[in-house]
């Protein structure tokens, strides 16, 4: 009866050891598995560096073109004050041009009175 039991024992333990281990199915399932993870994991880095890659993209459009903003905006501030020294000056020579037309009209008035002066003698 110890030699059975002793036997049944030990096939006992035989079998929960070969149940435990991992069969050459179970290896080749986790290899597929981990290169399956493997080739994911390379396909995310590689569109997290094309992603990196338009986003700089992107910043050195959006640098150059708030560049050319700032030129234009600069070019039109000139342009502003160019455009109201221009008016300043048109006003000016509109007042200097009515004085002289005041001016010439009282001289015209004065000549028109001796004129009659001259006609009435």
């Amino acid at each position: 009866m110890k030699k059975s039991l002793l036997v049944i024992s030990i096939m006992l333990v035989f079998a929960i050891s070969l149940i435990g281990c991992a069969t050459t199915g179970d290896l080749e399932k986790l290899q597929a598995q981990e290169k399956q993870t493997s080739v994911k994991a390379d396909q995310a880095l590689q569109a997290a560096q094309d992603a990196k890659a338009a986003a700089n993209a992107a910043k050195v459009d959006t640098a150059a073109q708030l560049e050319q903003a700032n030129t234009a905006a600069m070019k039109a501030a000139d342009a502003a004050a160019r455009a109201e020294n221009a008016v300043k000056m048109a006003e000016e020579r509109a007042k200097v041009a009515e004085e002289k037309a005041t001016v010439a009209e009282e001289k015209a008035k004065k000549a028109d009175v001796i004129f009659q002066k001259s006609m009435k003698k």
